[in-house]
């Protein structure tokens, strides 16, 4: 009986919020804007990018078109955005959203560049992103927590600058990475913590190259989850980030996504309000 009643709760909130997604993809990416960084090269350090005579190298910066790294192509009828890669840096959300689930497909594309020529492709999802661009170590993002995009690691966690979060995974031990685990008790890790801001997925659900995989992610107050293709690879809670050796709450921000030296295609972008953390979804905290 109690799953019965817990199967007519999901169906009828499900009903109930069909109609409540927003579009955020269009043919002129009204819903963003842009920020380009640097073309880095192999050997990149961290540090601000030099010329020759060793004079500071500035970022490209804002909503710079010209370069055509974040285009608008159509495909069986629909937009999608290309993303070249050929200089890092993203798009980023107009608004800032919380509490919401987020819906969107991405698919690999056959380039590859400098510095990743020789790596796996590359790209993510950063959301509660605030502050200035640049805070990172590639100096072409935002402060925010990453849903990882990459070959072989949809689902990962990055912190960006100083953020930290809680995650659900067994230990590391000696060279290994955490992984995470909805077995096992939340962790932390990020700015400030013993573990450095870095998780593995708990498998891997992405679909072959050139294959659209759906990605969804889901924020409410200090919680969030990763889904990949409808299963959920990591549970994480306590988000936040450090200021002068202090932790401040990090549940709300703009939403990035990643131009890392790899071609990767975006479309169907869909968020939602959240009053409530659905039942579905809530399980995973308890």
């Amino acid at each position: 009986m109690r799953n019965l009643i817990l199967l007519i709760i999901i169906i009828f909130s499900s009903c109930k919020e069909e109609s409540n997604w927003t579009n955020l993809l269009d043919k002129d990416l009204s819903h963003w804007d842009s920020y380009l960084s640097y073309k880095h090269q192999l050997g990149y350090n961290g540090q601000i990018p030099k010329d020759k005579e060793g004079n500071v190298i500035a970022p490209i910066g804002l909503n710079r078109p010209e370069y055509n790294v974040f285009t608008v192509i159509e495909e069986d009828n629909e937009p999608v955005i290309k993303v070249s890669g050929e200089v890092y840096g993203c798009l980023f959300t107009k608004e800032e959203y919380a509490n919401y689930h987020l819906k969107i497909k991405v698919k690999w594309g056959d380039k590859k560049l400098i510095p990743r020529k020789d790596l796996l492709r590359d790209s993510g999802i950063l959301y509660h992103s605030i502050g200035e661009h640049g805070a990172e170590y590639w100096r072409s993002w935002m402060l925010s927590q990453e849903f990882q995009i990459m070959e072989g690691h949809m689902g990962d966690y990055w912190s960006q600058a100083t953020s930290a979060i809680d995650i659900k995974a067994y230990i590391p031990e000696y060279i290994m990475n955490p992984v995470a685990d909805k077995s096992q008790p939340f962790i932390p890790m990020g700015n400030g913590e013993e573990l450095s801001g870095f998780c593995l997925r708990s498998a891997n659900y992405e679909n072959s190259h050139g294959e659209w995989n759906t990605l969804e992610l889901i924020c409410f107050e200090d919680k969030s989850l990763h889904i990949v293709n409808g299963h959920v690879v990591m549970i994480l809670k306590n988000s936040r980030y450090v200021v002068d050796g202090k932790s401040k709450p990090l549940s709300k921000g703009k939403i990035q996504l990643q131009s890392e030296a790899a071609e990767v295609f975006f479309k169907n972008i869909e968020i939602r309000n959240l009053e409530s953390l659905p039942v579905e979804y809530s399980q995973y905290f308890q």
